[in-house]
């Protein structure tokens, strides 16, 4: 499906492009992943093995490059790959796994001009049957705060690769920065032990914020946190003093804190339980 360059010197009507541009974005965490591409369309031809031969590389579109950005690092399949742009190739193979291809060199005109040395990764990936897709389109799916699969389906085939985030590193490195130019916020102290907490990470630094975030205002919200906090760590005796504690300072026409005492007080229960 090579199509001629047009000629730079040539004046271009304006006029609708057979495969126009496209492009998503998907955020995965904290990463933003895009991909700018050119969507042929089907109209009735021959994909898989003709207009897209077997055992060739292919654009993953039409006209120019493919693209693909990653805001921050990223694993493709379980591989790493550095933030940065890298054009986007597809190697489609008969009756076995097919490859997706990153390449370092983003100014090519679709596959003119590809050289294998410049690949930054191939993965291996299979080749799935799928509902008829006329216009070939990027998309995403499975997006989780970790995770994400991003798709290519055209015709009556999909292939896919996982993306992974490193997003609990960023978060923590974010928390860090920001804390150190409000130190005294106990908002902020409460809600970053919150975030550790809940995603098990760094019990000790998660200790020292919110230990900061009582000593500066001590309510019920971080006393809960502290609460959890121990109980994450098993040390239940501690955690229930902090659970009464937060119980006690809780205001009871606050609808926030209603909404959260019936949760509240099964944990304690649950938590005496296994002290005693």
């Amino acid at each position: 499906m090579a199509q001629q360059q047009p000629a730079a010197d040539i004046p271009q009507l304006p006029l609708p492009q057979a495969s126009p541009r496209a492009y998503v974005l998907q955020t995965i965490g904290l990463t933003d992943v895009s991909v700018d591409y050119h969507a042929p369309g089907v109209r009735g031809r021959q994909i898989w093995g003709q207009l897209v031969p077997w055992g060739q590389v292919w654009r993953a579109g039409a006209n120019e490059n493919t693209l693909i950005t990653f805001s921050a690092p990223v694993k493709i399949n379980g591989e790493p790959v550095p933030a940065g742009k890298y054009s986007f190739y597809v190697l489609p193979q008969d009756n076995q796994d097919w490859q997706l291809i990153l390449n370092r060199v983003t100014t090519h005109w679709g596959s003119e001009g590809y050289d294998a040395k410049d690949d930054l990764l191939r993965v291996p990936v299979s080749s799935e049957t799928a509902p008829m897709y006329e216009t070939l389109v990027y998309w995403f799916s499975e997006v989780k705060p970790t995770t994400a699969r991003l798709n290519l389906s055209w015709e009556k085939r999909t292939v896919s690769m996982t993306i992974e985030t490193n997003v609990h590193e960023q978060v923590v490195k974010g928390i860090q920065q920001t804390l150190a130019a409000a130190p005294s916020n106990w908002q902020l102290l409460a809600q970053a032990a919150d975030y550790l907490v809940q995603n098990n990470l760094q019990g000790e630094l998660a200790l020292r914020y919110i230990n900061e975030s009582i000593r500066l205002k001590d309510v019920y919200t971080n006393n809960w946190i502290k609460a959890r906090l121990l109980a994450s760590k098993q040390d239940y005796s501690t955690a229930i003093v902090y659970a009464r504690k937060a119980i006690k300072l809780g205001d009871k026409s606050d609808d926030t804190f209603k909404a959260q005492l019936p949760g509240m007080r099964v944990a304690l229960t649950d938590w005496q339980a296994k002290a005693y």
